[in-house]
């Protein structure tokens, strides 16, 4: 067994488990907070998808969901913790050659690819007219996201996007280290898909990749039209279903286009950004 057995309390372990998924994504998000708002601001401006900074307060909005969001990622993380204890789940520790040094690094393979699937039609879901005030229209108050929208959720989408982390140790035995190396790529991918910078070079769309990695352009575009670019690691499931933008590729390629301009701070930063 991966815990040893003791007295469970459940408080305990939801204020251990979002304390320890908050860190990391306040870490992470700060980092890029503080290199693209900040430190290279100036330097990265032609690579910023939408060419103007969001107002501070949707920053400090988008911040506060994202902390309970933490909260509600902690209660599930303390629930799979006990359904572990129980031996209700897959997840186990020790030694990696219980499964094989193989199956290690294929079980992070294999998480990723099904919270991809799972992420791309829970998504879908949540737009439904009946289902996005409830779920998802807290997340799409960021018209010009940031690394601190990356989970800024309402309870219920936090709810949704939190439950791929058991279903994955349900369905699947997998290491204690390879799903902590799992959360750490899904909180730096998240938080680089929403950095609201452009990463990839310009040829990417030239090249098959094109039909399988996703951008941050891409779901920069999906908070703007509200609409298509359903996709969250890759660019397949849009693809196969017709829910790429139309616009998608060429608004890439103008993003990857621009010269970079080593000028004073633009024009179009809003009045009321305090940042910077």
């Amino acid at each position: 067994m991966m815990f040893a057995r003791q007295p469970f309390n459940f408080l305990e372990h939801t204020y251990e488990s979002t304390v320890a998924l908050g860190g990391r994504y306040f870490l992470f998000a700060g980092v890029a907070w503080l290199l693209g708002y900040f430190i290279f601001k100036r330097q990265w401006f032609h690579r910023k998808i939408i060419a103007k900074y969001p107002r501070s307060s949707d920053v400090w909005r988008d911040i506060g969901y994202s902390a309970l969001s933490m909260l509600i990622f902690g209660l599930v993380g303390a629930a799979t913790v006990y359904a572990t204890r129980q031996g209700w789940t897959q997840l186990y520790g020790g030694k990696i050659a219980k499964f094989g040094l193989l199956w290690f690094w294929l079980s992070i393979g294999c998480a990723i690819l099904i919270h991809d699937a799972w992420f791309y039609w829970t998504h879908r879901l949540m737009h439904h007219r009946r289902l996005f005030r409830w779920f998802h229209r807290v997340h799409h108050l960021s018209h010009n996201p940031t690394p601190w929208a990356a989970y800024a959720f309402s309870p219920l989408e936090a709810l949704v996007q939190a439950l791929i982390f058991p279903l994955l140790v349900f369905i699947m035995p997998m290491h204690g280290l390879a799903f902590a190396l799992f959360m750490m790529w899904q909180i730096a991918f998240n938080i680089v898909g929403h950095s609201g910078y452009e990463i990839h070079p310009r040829w990417l769309m030239r090249s098959p990749l094109r039909y399988i990695l996703n951008t941050p352009t891409n779901h920069i575009m999906h908070h703007e039209k509200m609409r298509g670019n359903y996709g969250l690691y890759f660019n397949y499931w849009d693809r196969l279903m017709g829910t790429n933008h139309e616009e998608y590729e060429k608004r890439f390629a103008e993003v990857t286009s621009r010269e970079k301009e080593p000028s004073s701070t633009p024009a179009s930063i809003p009045a009321d950004s305090h940042y910077g």
